[in-house]
């Protein structure tokens, strides 16, 4: 039977040329990262170039990158700020949710 690589994925956030936040996920941050600022990312990078990756979640499964990625998404900015800034606190609460 031959091997089954399990991909790994992660959630990062990026800061965009108007200050605002975009979330996603991806197997590839560097690649992802330059998508946007090709202005072939989301729809609501393309008009916000160019982006700036800020945080990254990696390691893990697809099921858990979209989970962690909803999670974040309904964050305040303030709490989003706060996750960039390191704040051990609230990676460990969301750490929580995601295995709940």
């Amino acid at each position: 039977m031959p091997h089954v690589s399990r991909m790994s994925y992660g959630v990062y956030i990026l800061r965009c040329a108007d200050n605002t936040y975009y979330t996603g996920l991806t197997n590839d941050l560097e690649r992802r990262v330059a998508t946007h600022n090709a202005g072939r990312g989301a729809r609501y990078t393309r008009s916000r170039l160019p982006v700036e990756a800020l945080f990254w979640w990696d390691n893990l499964s697809k099921r858990d990158a979209y989970r962690v990625e909803w999670m974040i998404k309904q964050l305040s900015r303030t709490q989003k700020q706060c996750l960039i800034d390191g704040d051990e606190r609230l990676l460990n609460r969301l750490k929580k949710r995601l295995v709940a």
